[in-house]
């Protein structure tokens, strides 16, 4: 590969607008530049068998390809692949400078105090600055179709720009994509996650239809359970699993459809008959509850749960009442009512118009 990329950039070999396709010439031009490499030194290293000259008119420094980072060469991987010197390579055009205390956005290192060979900037944002090295190891795992800018993601501006720098981006998809890290994200979750999984065939096997449908969490489609396992019914189109709603929290699926909670109906009896208690004692007519089996737990529950009685809170009014009603009171007029006319009240009772006239003076 290497020997192929030398050949490129090697000067008067491939030049576009040249016949290539003829062998013979092809080997008689390939024998005379190896022969004029021979007899060329390197101006970074200062060893023959520099193949590459600067393309600049007029320039006559040659170098080997795998000497232009360290001599500040920059080698443009498009077009007629030309190659410059640390004199004559090009420069961004962008007039930025990094700030005090600049970082490089892909590995936080500091890059100095101004643009360099080393140093470079995106030209759409002029705030992500970045080395050489870093940029060009991201271009070569991005590849074409991801490669943009760190910081803004702009691609119309900044590969052109990376391109005409030296920046080599490969024309194919990203590394990441060769291996299958990422494989099982397209794969649907088949498994049954439920404690305890009631299939006869294992967590690993469903039905398209029944109690052993396979049905994915709602939220995050990577916990599955049957119907059956989790006592949904067959009306129930969706299922939440237990991270996603929260631990110790059901789903109201899951509610709907396993029926009401027989501990709840025994938490509320007690309140139920209190509450009927308190509504005859008011005096206001109220039915209890029908049925033996109500009736005759209430004494017990409510021995069981003494503190647990419910009160509610009175206007005057019926405090009131309740005064008045009170059996005290009962029994005096009951009392009152047994004594007849010869033990009632000692005063007689005398006509007004009589009583008038005998308290005037005769």
């Amino acid at each position: 590969m290497l020997f192929l990329v030398v050949q490129i950039f090697s000067t008067g070999l491939c030049q576009p607008g040249k016949d290539n396709t003829n062998v013979c010439s092809f080997k008689e031009d390939l024998i005379r530049t190896v022969r004029q490499a021979e007899q060329t030194l390197c101006f970074v290293c200062g060893n023959f068998g520099a193949t590459i000259t600067c393309a600049e008119a007029g320039c006559d420094r040659s170098f080997h390809l795998p000497c232009a980072s360290e001599g500040d060469c920059i080698t443009q991987y498009f077009g007629e692949f030309r190659s410059f010197c640390w004199v004559h390579r090009p420069h961004q055009a962008v007039e930025a400078a990094p700030a005090q205390d600049t970082t490089c956005i892909i590995c936080m290192e500091p890059v100095g105090d101004c643009r360099s060979y080393s140093t470079m900037v995106c030209p759409s944002c002029q705030h992500a600055w970045f080395h050489r090295a870093c940029i060009q190891e991201q271009a070569l795992r991005a590849g074409i179709y991801c490669f943009q800018c760190p910081l803004c993601r702009d691609r119309d501006w900044f590969i052109p720009d990376m391109v005409t720098m030296g920046i080599r981006i490969p024309f194919r998809k990203p590394t990441w994509e060769d291996s299958d890290s990422y494989a099982s994200l397209g794969v649907r979750h088949q498994r049954c996650d439920a404690s305890s999984c009631l299939y006869p065939h294992g967590r690993e096997q469903a039905e398209r239809e029944g109690p052993w449908q396979l049905l994915l969490c709602c939220s995050c489609a990577a916990q599955g359970t049957h119907r059956c396992c989790s006592n949904l019914g067959q009306s129930t189109t969706t299922w939440e699993c237990n991270a996603c709603a929260g631990e110790g929290t059901a789903s109201s699926t899951n509610l709907d459809s396993a029926g009401p909670n027989t501990t709840s109906q025994q938490g509320l009896e007690p309140a139920r008959v209190s509450a009927g208690q308190e509504s005859s004692s008011s005096g206001t007519t109220s039915q209890a509850p029908s049925g033996p089996d109500s009736s005759s737990r209430v004494p017990e529950l409510l021995s069981q749960q003494p503190g647990r009685a419910r009160t509610r809170s009175r206007s005057p009014h019926d405090h009131r009442a309740a005064e008045t009603r009170s059996q005290p009171q009962r029994r005096r007029r009951s009392r009152s009512r047994r004594r007849g006319p010869a033990q009632g009240r000692s005063r007689s009772r005398v006509p007004r118009r009589a009583r008038y006239f005998n308290s005037q003076p005769q």
